[in-house]
């Protein structure tokens, strides 16, 4: 995965190191020139020092390929500004931090798939986001085991089937547990026979974190 990420701060340095450690092309753009030479120093990774709040600095640092665009700076506007122009250049998965709440229709009008204010952000969760973008509000729990909600698509393999067929089927790794089914804004606590119809919010715990076969019951297949 070609992924950009905007901000090398404490929480842009985070996601620099997992997309790195996970072998993925990055490309940092930070315009502190400190910062810039650190991540440089630190990460296998090119680092444009500028500001990346630029259709020339994006495009010098390959947007137009880019499959995640991931913005961590201090200033929404910057932030905003760079998800838009990664939206006109047709980035898939556009991510960003927020720091004034009253700023977060803004991001969700233009269709960032992420934004959480820096009080509940760090840059696993972001990196997270960009991993598997199905998946929202996840949690770790502790030996690798999370909780996470996925929302299931239109013709997704499980939807429709009630927990024992899905069970039966294979769609879901064992000790995985539904918690809980939220449906038209009414929560609903599943049984063996409850079934899970498209629209469905589901909360999930996983012994073995949020897995391919997990998001991949839940999404459509193209």
């Amino acid at each position: 995965m070609y992924i950009i990420v905007v901000g090398a701060g404490r929480t842009g340095s985070k996601v620099i190191e997992l997309a790195t450690q996970d072998d993925h092309e990055v490309v940092v753009i930070e315009r502190d020139q400190d910062l810039a030479e650190k991540v440089s120093a630190t990460y296998d990774c090119m680092v444009i020092n500028a500001d990346a709040a630029s259709k020339q600095i994006l495009l010098e640092a390959g947007v137009e390929e880019a499959s995640a665009l991931i913005s961590t700076t201090e200033n929404d506007s910057v932030n905003l500004m760079i998800s838009m122009l990664g939206k006109q250049y047709g980035v898939e998965t556009l991510v960003s931090s927020i720091n004034d709440p009253q700023h977060m229709d803004l991001f969700g009008d233009l269709g960032v798939n992420i934004v959480e204010s820096p009080h509940e952000l760090n840059g696993q969760y972001l990196y997270r986001t960009v991993q598997r973008p199905a998946i929202r509000d996840f949690m770790e729990v502790g030996g690798g085991a999370e909780i996470f909600e996925l929302t299931v698509e239109a013709d997704a393999p499980i939807a429709g089937l009630s927990l024992i067929n899905a069970d039966s089927e294979g769609l879901l790794p064992q000790e995985t547990v539904i918690v809980a089914i939220v449906r038209d804004g009414e929560l609903l606590i599943p049984r063996g026979e409850s079934a899970i119809q498209a629209g469905d919010t589901v909360t999930m715990f996983a012994k073995n974190g949020a897995s391919d076969q997990i998001t991949d019951a839940f999404t459509r297949s193209y």
